[in-house]
């Protein structure tokens, strides 16, 4: 007989009321609701403190018929299960007979609902108890919570992730984070015991950081939301770094596995074999999600070595330890920061931290070499692509690089290879910020000093700098005379070049090239060689040479193409466009950038974007299509922003041409009109402002009326998106449809409610039904109600 006060907390009949509130998981809620309707055992997954336990109780307290919860948290003996059970539902615990057979006889001939929360430690004594109950039992449904599936034939499993945490932007930006459901509990939590706690300008970036340090976990933003009884948000973001310690529920009823995070996590570790632990904890060296090449590279030696850690790594998956995110048939592999917090206490414990982050940073150095060997070739757009994925690994690198003495070599070589990540990847101010801390630590005359020093340089132009450009390359070229290398050698004529080409002394630029591109090609350095002929074109067309400039355009572009290779191609599109536009020849500058940015679809270099939206701006005003022009000028400063430079980076030239072109725009459509334009795609994200950039300069409709009439407060956008929210479809689906981010649409319905001062998404339908007819919405269907198109 189990007695109810010993044993383990049960809800009869209809589980109690929680004393909070239930925040985030609405949409969770409802297709659990909808998965229970069409299956009869469902098992939630997900890792510990993510909100299983939350969910299941509280679909079961919101359930129609009888519906019972059993906690297995307390239950460490597999005979004890079925007891529990029998328990949870009330059944009189009178006789000698089985449990089981109790729990059949009371439950039989009437649908029920059976929540089994907490099964992953005793995962083979729940899969026995349930099959009998299933098999018995027609009219019941089971749902079960569990850090893995349980394996049961016809067995639904939900996984359940941590909420949703604030984007990049939201730290200082203005949009609301009223619906962000992480922060929505952090602040429903913290008014539990600090009632007049708010977000306000002074402490909205610390809510985000704390927010996200956390990933959305609900247990960990709980127990976070205790500490701001006593300190300011900040500080505990501040306090948190590394200290799981920190977060301990103050209350007395708490689980004992509940009463801190890190308890919480040391439950699910020794749940753990030895090859799982011994990975966890070496997967703490990885601060976002890898491949399984680099899993392996890093962690898969000694005890670990070939099919171990594959092993290892499927049972770490299962018990919802690492998560396994899958694009098509891509996975990467990653943990939540407490969790990897966790694993590094452990590795420290091991005395194997130093070792598997040197790992870490040879095997990203491999990598980095791989790329720059088959560069010149057609792996570009991929190898950037897996380096973008790869960024916040990179840092962590180069960090133990500046941080670990006697590594700042190996670290500023790794620096220097991710030179294209840098530059065509986006990552402008991360290059220089590393690079020139690891120069700091270089000796002075050494072979990878004088190959940081030109890399540095050219990430110092393309920001706008000179000045400090100027000093690194002239001591380049000093080490490589010194040691007499000749890559280097020209490397360094290659950036002095555009050094001068970006300070406008047009001829120097040109002799310099003539120096460098002999030089790359004696090193069989396809690629740099390239990269150093379209720029010898920008020069020569802005020296009023523009015939010669296609020449050497067009041999960029022959020989490029016949390599694969698509980064020095678009580029040396974007030079020939301009040197059109420069000889009056507007459709073949037009096609000449749309090559280009039909490139950047997939490229998505963010320099090469906004120098060619730049150029399709000036193509679209000397074509009489002043308002477009403005639009694309607005989509280039969106980019410019986003990258931290500006076109007068690229010399007074461009900048000058740049400038003449908007001052013809402005002639055209009026100052304010222009401006107005420009703002409102000012805030587009990459992916949007390609789409858009080859929309526009792509038409061959005539121009636009200067003066279109009334539309009402929104912009052209704003009614395309709230004409898809009249057809039902959701902010998703309207992303998809359109090309864009879900973050995007998210923003411009958040604007279109503003403006019209609705709170629903029905009045937006009602008013898009309203003025359908009268000013021609698209996507309407204006004869009934607001929904879908006939």
């Amino acid at each position: 007989m189990v007695d109810v006060a010993d044993g383990p907390r049960t809800r009869a009949r209809r589980p109690a009321t929680a004393l909070t509130s239930f925040v985030g998981r609405e949409s969770d809620l409802e297709r659990l609701r909808d998965e229970l309707g069409a299956r009869r055992l469902v098992t939630l997954t997900g890792p510990g403190g993510v909100g299983k336990t939350r969910l299941a109780v509280t679909l079961a307290a919101d359930a129609d018929g009888p519906a019972y919860v059993v906690e297995l948290a307390a239950v460490t003996d597999p005979s004890q299960i079925a007891p529990a059970v029998a328990t949870a539902l009330g059944v009189p615990d009178q006789s000698n007979r089985d449990a089981v057979d109790r729990v059949i006889d009371h439950l039989t001939g009437a649908p029920a609902l059976l929540v089994v929360d907490n099964c992953e430690h005793l995962i083979e004594g729940s899969v026995g108890l349930l099959r009998r109950l299933l098999d018995a039992l027609p009219d019941l449904t089971v749902l079960a919570t569990s850090r893995e599936s349980l394996g049961l034939w016809g067995e639904q499993v939900h996984r359940l992730a941590p909420l949703p945490v604030p984007g990049d932007l939201d730290a200082a930006g203005s949009r609301s984070l009223d619906d962000v459901p992480a922060v929505r509990l952090l602040v429903d939590r913290a008014r539990s015991v600090l009632p007049e706690f708010a977000i306000t300008p002074a402490n909205r970036a610390a809510v985000v950081e704390l927010c996200r340090r956390l990933d959305g976990l609900p247990l960990a933003i709980e127990l976070a939301a205790v500490r701001l009884r006593t300190l300011p948000v900040a500080q505990v973001v501040e306090r948190l770094g590394g200290r799981l310690h920190l977060l301990k529920a103050p209350v007395r009823d708490a689980e004992p596995r509940h009463r801190s995070l890190h308890a919480l996590i040391d439950w699910s570790f020794d749940l753990c074999g030895p090859d799982e632990r011994l990975l966890w904890a070496r997967m703490s060296v990885f601060p976002a999600s890898v491949d399984l090449e680099t899993l392996d590279g890093v962690c898969g030696h000694g005890e670990l070595a070939g099919d171990r850690l594959l092993e290892a790594l499927d049972g770490l998956v299962a018990k919802s330890v690492v998560l396994a995110d899958r694009d098509g048939e891509s996975v990467r592999y990653r943990q939540f920061v407490p969790l990897r917090e966790y694993g590094a206490e452990q590795l420290d414990r091991s005395g194997e931290t130093e070792d598997v982050r040197r790992r870490h940073r040879d095997h990203f150095i491999r990598r980095a070499e791989g790329m720059i060997a088959r560069w010149c070739g057609p792996d570009q757009a991929r190898d950037l692509a897996q380096l973008r994925a790869d960024h916040p690994n990179l840092i962590a690198a180069l960090a133990f690089s500046a941080d670990t003495p006697g590594e700042a070599v190996a670290g500023a070589r790794l620096a220097a290879l991710l030179r294209y990540h840098w530059i065509a990847g986006g990552f402008l101010t991360y290059g220089r910020r590393w690079l020139e801390r690891l120069l700091r630590r270089l000796d002075a005359g050494t072979e990878q000093r004088g190959h940081a020093l030109w890399v540095v340089a050219w990430v110092a132009l393309i920001q706008g700098d000179p000045a400090e450009a100027r000093v690194w390359l002239e001591e380049s070229r000093h080490i490589a005379a010194e040691r007499g290398d000749l890559a280097m050698q020209g490397h360094a004529a290659h950036w002095t070049a555009l050094l001068h080409l970006f300070e406008g002394d047009l001829d120097e630029a040109i002799g310099w090239y003539r120096q460098a591109i002999p030089l790359h090609r004696r090193g069989e350095l396809g690629g740099p060689e390239l990269t150093a002929a379209f720029q010898l074109a920008m020069a020569q067309t802005y020296a009023g040479r523009s015939d010669e400039a296609l020449a050497t355009a067009a041999e960029v572009v022959e020989r490029a193409t016949a390599a694969g290779e698509l980064w020095n191609r678009g580029y040396g599109r974007w030079i020939a466009a301009i040197s059109h536009l420069h000889l009056g020849e507007l459709d073949r500058a037009r096609e000449a950038i749309l090559a280009t940015m039909q490139i950047e679809r997939d490229f998505r270099d963010g320099v090469c974007t906004a120098l060619s939206i730049e150029v399709c701006s000036w193509i679209s005003v000397a074509s009489g299509r002043a308002a477009d022009a403005a639009t694309l000028s607005g989509l280039a400063r969106s980019v410019w922003r986003r990258l931290g430079t500006s076109l007068a980076a690229f010399g007074p030239h461009a900048s000058a041409e740049g400038q003449e072109h908007a001052t013809r725009i402005d002639a055209a459509l009026g100052t304010a009109r222009a401006e107005a334009l420009r703002a409102e795609h000012a805030d587009v994200d990459l992916a949007d402002a390609v789409r858009l950039c080859i929309t526009l300069t792509g038409s061959t409709s005539a121009p636009p009326d200067p003066c279109p009439r009334d539309t009402g407060p929104l912009t052209s956008r704003e009614r395309e998106i709230a004409a898809l929210i009249a057809d039902g479809r959701s902010n998703r689906d309207i992303a998809d449809e359109l090309v864009i981010s879900r973050r995007t649409v998210d923003g411009h319905v958040e604007r279109i409610l503003r403006k019209l001062s609705f709170t629903s998404r029905t009045q937006i339908a009602s008013w898009v039904a309203s003025r359908g007819q009268r000013d021609g919405v698209p996507g309407v269907n204006v004869t009934g109600r607001a929904g879908r198109k006939a």
